[in-house]
């Protein structure tokens, strides 16, 4: 059960945003994420709660930020309700997606997951970002290509690392993410700071 420590910054000027502390195993349904996130002067800045299904699809999803909240599913593409923080005003969104995503790196893991690409192949994938501070939905489209799988000789065996050029369809932007198992090594705003075990790998 790999658990550890991501950096999440700004990916244009490099500020700190927060520290992410996470853990992640492969389960009966899936694959079950969960973090904790902080400022980084140390206040609590909001939690990740992310299950997948065999497939990949997101079985339940549950996000706090600055006292907004968001519980999503795979239902009809993506369902999700979102809450204000006086918790008085709930409003419910459905798009014809197929999962969600946002800064954590969990998100990248779970399209990495959903998509199962081979070496060399690229496909397009619709997706439901939930954008910090007020967790606000969004809808994305991308297009993600499996440049190479590569296994890298590690202390307790080969590590298979698999480097995925991601291009944002609406503006063209292009950026690498490198993903061994379910954990992030690197992406655009994340630094994998601290692992205490080796990344699961999936079947």
């Amino acid at each position: 059960m790999p658990r550890g420590r991501y950096s999440l910054h700004d990916p244009h000027d490099h500020t700190p945003l927060a520290e992410e502390h996470f853990q992640c195993a492969p389960g009966p349904s899936g694959w079950r994420y969960v973090s904790q996130l902080t400022t980084p002067s140390g206040d609590h800045h909001g939690s990740v709660d992310l299950t997948l299904d065999e497939l990949g699809r997101p079985l339940r999803l549950e996000l706090h930020a600055a006292a907004w909240q968001v519980r999503g599913a795979a239902l009809d593409g993506v369902t999700w309700v979102r809450t204000d923080p006086t918790g008085t005003d709930a409003t419910e969104g459905n798009v014809r997606a197929h999962a969600f995503t946002g800064t954590s790196p969990a998100f990248l893991v779970a399209t990495a997951r959903l998509l199962r690409l081979t070496p060399s192949a690229a496909t397009r994938v619709r997706l439901v970002a939930f954008t910090d501070p007020v967790l606000a939905p969004r809808t994305v489209d991308q297009s993600w290509t499996l440049l190479k799988r590569e296994a890298h000789a590690t202390d307790n065996g080969p590590l298979t690392v698999d480097e995925y050029q991601v291009t944002a369809l609406d503006t063209g932007e292009q950026h690498a993410v490198h993903i061994a198992g379910d954990v992030v090594l690197a992406a655009p705003g994340v630094e994998l700071e601290d692992l205490e075990s080796p990344p699961s790998q999936f079947d």
